[in-house]
């Protein structure tokens, strides 16, 4: 297999894995604001709270590794 055929292959892997991060976020986001509107602020939401971050730091992390394989793609 070529070197350009790995680097896309794993760049399509990482927009999956995004998708997916996104998606659980949007799941999370949804939950913490579903308790946050019944007024149940305990140990659950602060857990939610935190993952939120954790995929948000995610997130960045998967941009960040996407746009540098693009670069990669691009020299050659």
């Amino acid at each position: 297999m070529a070197k350009i055929d790995e680097i896309k292959e794993l760049l399509n892997s990482l927009r999956i894995w995004l998708s997916i991060t996104v998606g659980l976020m949007v799941v999370v986001c949804g939950g913490l604001i579903s308790r946050f509107d019944n007024a149940k602020i305990d140990l659950i939401f602060w857990l939610g709270s935190f993952l939120f971050f954790i995929f948000l730091f995610v997130i960045v992390l998967l941009i960040v590794n996407i746009s540098k394989r693009t670069k990669e793609i691009g020299s050659f």
